[in-house]
């Protein structure tokens, strides 16, 4: 079995055919690795993107909220003092 393999390493070496990225071990990780750790990257600078937009917008909704639920208050406090007087 070691002689095939060791004739086969031979033939390899003796062709002019250079070995694919996947044909050893270590071929082509690293760049792939990169490549992920890149994407990665982007995708967190784009989340962080996204929350720095929300949270921006964030106080406006609530001073919206917040006036809602005072007319909403004050709508109720009319009402009541009127069916209960």
């Amino acid at each position: 079995m070691s002689i095939d393999l060791q004739l086969d390493q031979r033939a390899l070496r003796e062709t002019d055919h250079p070995l694919p990225d996947s044909a050893g071990i270590g071929f082509g990780t690293t760049k792939e690795t990169t490549r992920m750790l890149l994407h990665e990257e982007l995708a967190r600078e784009r989340i962080r993107d996204l929350h720095t937009a929300v949270a921006g917008s964030r106080a406006a909704r609530q001073a919206r909220a917040a006036r809602r639920w005072a007319r909403v208050a004050r709508w109720a406090s009319q009402r009541s003092r009127r069916y209960h007087q």
